[in-house]
């Protein structure tokens, strides 16, 4: 790569492949009236929705993770919107913008470190601005918009990603950043359907993810519905992996992507990347210009979640440690921009990512 070259817009390859064979699952469905989740807590067993009539139903599902997926979880805000403001009497959008601020509230407080989330909730509070008495016309059209957005976005970042992978490469992905974690197509993900597509990937590799094991339930599920074949491994067998030269790309996701290019994501990430810089193997961060923070200096700024130290300690509710054991259960780690090799997203690439070349993509 070029020392020089810091942010480039590429312009896509040929997209001859069919979409819909590689993306057949959708994770959220707006019924009109109420918001069907796919409830992502019982996969790869149960394809059961859970039926949200309210807003504080979505920020339930959202918070306990039946919705995950940083886009995923900002279009699901973004119905919660909708049905929060089916809740409350208002003549026009600003009357309707004060009545609904207790709902907003609670949907941001779901899942702080998602900048997605805040992200579509600014979007939604902005639509009521200027509106007069279609504001809840306006609401829905503007979270139908976010969805599609989505979708559109991850096709581009498929593309984008793809055209960046050499023959034969072998991928390893962490976490789950398909189609279930977004509006469509994905993420991480999208960019792997995208080079299977094309023939560039020859295998694919994905880590269990725990202690949801993200990875081992819904990332290799997802991947065999679309006929994608895809190796599960332990966390603990990325880096020996690497060695083997079986991979020659790690693809993640991100939750939040900072000014200067550090970015959040799914715990155990940072790990990765420390392995894939010693074994001289690509690290690319796939994620919509909407994960972009530049209010967010560093990922030293970041709120790191901390879950219940319970699911560590059990599977399915089902013990696997001696009572009296503590645990510490961060959600996410931030991996420093100097270990990352190229972010993707729906606007461009930015290789070798800093606080220069953030900004440039962001303007």
């Amino acid at each position: 790569m070029d020392d020089t070259l810091a942010i480039f817009h590429a312009t896509p390859m040929s997209t001859a492949f069919d979409y819909a064979r590689y993306d057949r699952i959708r994770p959220i469905r707006w019924t009109g009236n109420t918001l069907e989740l796919l409830d992502q807590r019982q996969l790869p067993f149960l394809t059961d929705r859970v039926v949200c009539h309210s807003s504080d139903e979505v920020a339930r599902a959202i918070r306990t993770l039946t919705v995950r997926g940083a886009p995923a979880i900002g279009i699901a805000a973004a119905w919660g919107v909708v049905l929060a403001g089916d809740a409350v009497e208002a003549g026009n959008g600003a009357e309707a913008l004060v009545s609904l601020q207790p709902a907003l509230h609670r949907l941001n407080a779901a899942r702080p470190t998602a900048v997605n989330l805040a992200w579509a909730l600014n979007r939604m509070q902005r639509v009521l601005v200027d509106a007069g008495n279609d504001w809840r016309l306006r609401l829905r059209d503007e979270a139908q918009r976010i969805a599609d957005e989505d979708l559109a976005s991850n096709r581009r970042m498929g593309t984008l990603g793809a055209a960046l992978l050499g023959p034969g490469s072998g991928v390893l992905t962490h976490c789950n950043t398909g189609s279930l974690a977004t509006g469509g197509f994905g993420t991480a993900l999208g960019v792997i359907r995208a080079g299977v597509a094309q023939g560039c990937i020859t295998s694919v590799f994905a880590s269990e993810t725990r202690p949801w094991l993200q990875g081992a339930r819904l990332t290799v599920w997802e991947l065999q519905q679309d006929g994608i074949d895809a190796t599960l491994i332990a966390d603990s067998a990325a880096a020996h992996l690497m060695k083997t030269g079986a991979v020659q790309w790690i693809i993640v996701g991100a939750d939040r992507i900072c000014a200067n290019g550090d970015t959040a994501n799914k715990i155990g990430t940072y790990g990765l990347a420390i392995a894939a810089r010693h074994h001289g193997v690509g690290f690319m961060v796939v994620a919509p210009s909407s994960t972009i923070d530049m209010a967010t200096p560093t990922g030293g700024d970041i709120e790191i979640e901390q879950r219940d130290p319970e699911e560590l300690l059990e599977i399915r509710n089902v013990r696997i440690t001696a009572d009296g054991i503590r645990a510490w259960n961060p959600v996410f780690d931030v991996t420093p921009a100097e270990l990352i090799d190229v972010i993707v997203t729906e606007r461009g690439m930015v290789e070798r990512p800093s606080r220069d070349a953030i900004a440039r993509l962001w303007e």
